[in-house]
């Protein structure tokens, strides 16, 4: 007998919400890293395991708006929640209660679905009081149908936070094929290996105003060799300079991360050319981002 969940991941930026959808993966389908609002659309992780396959959602960071982009990435929250069987609420062991959690809480209250508390990052925590206090003060405010400390990092108590889910799964065929990891077409995972690494290489508010586009992916006949050539975009001309860096160092750089992440995802060897181009406050303009994919 099949079975199939789907449990889209929520929470506020950098609460670790790709990091749990990679470890439970075991293979990297979300860009990560330190900074906040890493993600921006709803990210499909499939896994399944013996007869039940868990379809993932992964969704950005909740965060209040400050343009048209974060408007769009707010709206993939809300489409991201509704007509799930189950919420994943991913929050940190340390610290009070963030009003947007408070706001989040509250919409999927109004969606009535079954929401699971995952608390993340509990490797960081020496003191065991401290996950206690905030399960305490987070079961205040919300029923959640479970609780499950974790660690994205050293995959603590995954196989749990699976099992807790599992309780949701519907007797029904499965929507993917069994050895399905995202429905992520490839351009949009190259385009976001890209991503990632310009955010890992450059400080502050460069790398949240840059876009990247796939312009070519293509195999060349009767060889391992993939060629991409991708187009880097950011809203001004210093932000331009500062990712091409100093005799192109900084590009470089980016180039060759991504490409080594490229072909461990993709099992070929990448040939890959980034150009970077200035479009002035694309964020705010529907046009450009609805042409990055990101609408």
């Amino acid at each position: 007998m099949s079975k199939t969940v789907f449990t889209s991941i929520v929470g506020c930026p950098n609460v670790g919400k790709s990091s749990i959808l990679n470890k439970i993966l075991g293979r990297k389908v979300a860009i990560v890293t330190q900074k906040p609002q890493t993600t921006r659309t709803k990210i499909t992780g499939v896994l399944t395991s013996g007869e039940t396959q868990y379809v993932f959602t992964d969704t950005p960071g909740f965060h209040r708006p400050r343009n048209v982009l974060d408007r769009k990435m707010m709206k993939a929250v809300g489409e991201g929640i509704s007509g799930m069987d189950v919420c994943l609420f991913v929050t940190e062991p340390g610290g009070s209660i963030r009003e947007e959690e408070k706001e989040l809480l509250e919409r999927l209250a109004k969606e009535k679905v079954p929401v699971i508390l995952a608390l993340n990052k509990t490797d960081t925590v020496k003191e065991r009081e401290m996950i206690a206090r905030k399960i305490l003060r987070m079961t205040e405010i919300y029923d959640f149908a479970a609780v499950v400390p974790v660690s994205a990092k050293t995959g603590d108590n995954i196989d749990a936070l699976l099992e807790e889910i599992s309780a949701f799964a519907y007797e029904s065929p499965h929507y993917f094929p069994d050895d399905a990891l995202t429905d992520q077409p490839e351009r949009v995972i190259a385009a976001e290996i890209i991503r990632e690494k310009m955010l890992l290489y450059l400080d502050k508010e460069v790398p949240h105003g840059a876009a990247v586009s796939i312009e070519r992916m293509r195999d060349r006949p009767q060889s391992d060799i993939t060629d991409i050539d991708a187009e880097i975009y950011c809203e001004r001309e210093s932000h331009k300079g500062i990712i091409i860096g100093k005799g192109g160092s900084m590009l470089k750089k980016i180039s060759s991360g991504a490409r080594i992440d490229m072909e461990r995802f993709f099992g070929c060897r990448i040939n890959l050319q980034c150009r970077v181009k200035v479009k002035e406050d694309w964020r705010n303009r529907e046009g450009l981002i609805k042409n990055f994919g990101l609408d």
